[in-house]
């Protein structure tokens, strides 16, 4: 990856008036606010959420086009990556949604850690999105007979977040840094300790629920639910494939979109290769993908301003050690979208090091802060990165997989909390300290 594929940082900043934010800010707070608000203003939003995010990012498109020095070059480079980051996230999604994993119902305690740890290091091979919709049905059906909300609620911690922390597949803000230089093993060479350590955590949790869970359930039907019915199945599996296809692209070369057209490619084949039976089992439509499309194409553009405003003011923050960037960074992972998070911090960590000549001629560009960063203070890369991932998980809107688990699992006739009882009964008490903790080892 050449520096020259990104903006310079002076591209982002150079001529930006603080005002221009605006628009990426409305966004992702439209995006938190609208889908909890009135039945009417919900409705409104999952109609035109579209058309918003294309007209804010239209708006910023404009400016930079006719007011920015080498605007068109920085927009440019955006829809680019936009391009790569769709084409992965896309491509995962109907592949996954390929497959029908059916398990027996009557998981015990035991079982179900083993389950949940197993699909934890799965996300990092097709992704947090991949693996919790290959799992998130099976994982319900196994427990049927008393599936609760803090049954999705750990999926949530887990699967869809805590698990992805260790390859740029694993979740979406990692694909961002690869994307921008951070070599593919670079994280996971570093953080397999610690990574292992909360998950270790998490599950010894999940742990003491569903053993009171499971001895509750014995105790009213006077039997152990264990092993009840049913075993295990795998229809789709030529989706395993084409799962390793996408998987393996990630490694090709980024010119002529490569990469971005061997993903097309599998899901393309998914979609015609995989029965109709297996889709309907698994309840497949394209809706979640078109939201996330929608959402990020105006994200992608949006924050455009404040990712330059960072590289020009984010030194007031006062932010220089790992603990101070990973609490941070995962403060506001959990509250907006953890994507543009990372982008957001990595460009202000960057914005601190000044590349030496060593870097820049390894790297093959003037503007390369990422191979700086990495040289220089890699470990800021690493508490910007755990903090975007596991922080993700504090709210449904964290990251991308959150909701889509939770109306899911709504649909099977589980019932979950709100997005506040979800916060303060789980979140709080059960992740944070957690989380918190880990900051003491970065």
């Amino acid at each position: 990856m050449t520096a020259s594929y990104f903006p310079s940082l002076a591209a982002l900043a150079g001529g930006v008036p603080a005002w221009l934010v605006a628009p990426f800010g409305l966004l992702l707070l439209l995006i938190a606010a609208m889908p909890l608000g009135p039945a009417r203003a919900k409705h409104w939003w999952e109609r035109n959420y579209f058309i918003v995010s294309l007209a804010l990012a239209a708006a910023v498109a404009g400016f930079y086009l006719w007011h920015v020095p080498e605007g068109g070059a920085a927009l440019g480079h955006a829809l680019h990556e936009y391009a790569s980051f769709i084409a992965l996230i896309g491509s995962l999604f109907v592949v996954a949604g390929g497959i029908h994993l059916r398990a027996p119902d009557g998981a015990t305690p035991l079982g179900n850690v083993a389950f949940l740890a197993a699909g934890a290091a799965l996300a990092n091979v097709i992704g947090t999105t991949g693996a919790s919709m290959v799992l998130i049905r099976p994982w319900i059906r196994m427990n049927r007979s008393r599936v609760g909300a803090y049954h999705i609620v750990f999926f949530i911690f887990l699967v869809s977040n805590v698990g992805g922390a260790l390859t740029p597949i694993g979740d979406p803000p990692l694909f961002l840094g690869y994307l921008r230089g951070v070599p593919f093993f670079w994280l996971a060479e570093r953080v397999i300790p610690l990574w292992f350590a909360v998950t270790a955590v998490l599950l010894a949790l999940f742990y003491a629920f569903d053993r009171r869970s499971f001895r509750d359930s014995a105790g009213s039907t006077g039997r152990s639910t264990a092993g009840v019915s049913g075993r295990w199945r795998l229809d789709g599996g030529v989706n395993v494939l084409l799962m390793l296809a996408i998987v393996g692209a990630v490694f090709l070369p980024a010119a002529f979109f490569l990469r971005e057209a061997v993903m097309v490619a599998a899901a393309l084949a998914s979609w015609r290769l995989t029965p109709k039976a297996v889709h309907e089992g698994n309840h497949f439509t394209f809706a979640p993908l078109q939201e996330i499309a929608g959402l990020f194409l105006g994200i992608f553009v949006t924050m455009l301003p404040a990712l330059g405003w960072l590289a020009e003011h984010g030194a007031w923050l006062g932010l220089a050690r790992p603990g101070e960037y990973y609490l941070a960074c995962g403060a506001l992972s959990a509250a907006l979208d953890n994507a543009p998070t990372y982008a957001s911090f990595l460009t202000l960590a960057e914005a601190g090091v000044t590349p030496p000549a060593a870097t820049l001629a390894a790297a093959g560009g003037p503007h390369d802060g990422v191979a700086a960063l990495l040289a220089q203070a890699p470990a800021l890369v690493v508490a910007i990165s755990l903090g975007a991932v596991f922080f993700g998980a504090m709210t449904y809107i964290g990251n991308g997989p959150n909701f889509m688990v939770k109306a899911i699992a709504e649909s099977a006739g589980v019932r979950m909390p709100t997005f506040f009882g979800y916060i303060f009964k789980y979140s709080l008490p059960l992740l944070l300290p957690v989380l918190a903790a880990a900051a003491f080892f970065l």
